[in-house]
């Protein structure tokens, strides 16, 4: 059982998965992927946000995570990772949010989908989060970066913009490209993709 605690976190996300271009779990709930699992890096950068009374605002995160089938299927395995520079009181609070032991979605239940999982690991973190060309980085660990279609007439960037009316499970707004490299080589997980998903969004989950 989750204990609720008030917090926030208002968020960069970098977002790559191995779906094609029209991500199935965003839009219809079930991978795209050519074997119909799940395999994702999230890049979380924190413009403002609290756990409690603890100020979250500019500590980063990295979230990866692997499904056999859909993420609602659950049989998942993850890892999060947090920057070096974040003190021990905002990591304890990053891991409890991130965990689900906080409550508030979308985390909630996500958390519930994961039958092992790693962390928090302290890193360096090296993050780019641009509308477009977004990047982020482990060294020794893991790759993800992110570039718009090109127009194969035109030969021109094609800049992609979706957006959820009635409001979406991670985001709302979203700025759509293609990954250049998603790779992790880490414990139990371990995947090497490019031309994949990738979104960009500013991601709001209070749990207030």
């Amino acid at each position: 059982m989750t204990e609720q605690y008030c917090w926030s976190l208002k968020m960069h996300q970098i977002e790559s998965c191995n779906c094609s271009h029209g991500c199935g779990c965003q839009f219809g709930g079930f991978p795209s992927s050519e074997d119909g699992g799940c395999e994702a890096i999230l890049g979380l950068s924190v413009i403002e946000g609290h756990y409690k009374d603890i100020d979250l605002a500019g500590t980063k995160m990295v979230f990866v995570a692997t499904w056999p089938k859909a993420l609602h299927e659950g049989n998942g395995k993850g890892a999060l990772f947090i920057d070096k520079s974040a003190s021990q009181d905002q990591v304890t609070a990053l891991a409890t949010i991130m965990s689900g032991q906080a409550g508030g979605m979308p985390l909630e239940a996500v958390a519930a989908t994961f039958v092992e999982f790693d962390g928090p690991n302290l890193v360096d973190i090296d993050m780019d989060p641009q509308d477009h060309n977004s990047t982020v980085r482990i060294s020794g660990i893991l790759s993800a970066g992110h570039t718009p279609h090109i127009n194969p007439v035109t030969g021109l960037e094609n800049r992609v913009h979706i957006t959820y009316p009635e409001g979406g499970f991670m985001w709302n707004d979203g700025f759509i490209g293609k990954t250049t490299e998603l790779t992790v080589d880490y414990k139990h997980l371990k995947f090497n993709y490019s031309d994949t998903f990738a979104a960009k969004a500013i991601v709001d989950w209070p749990n207030a």
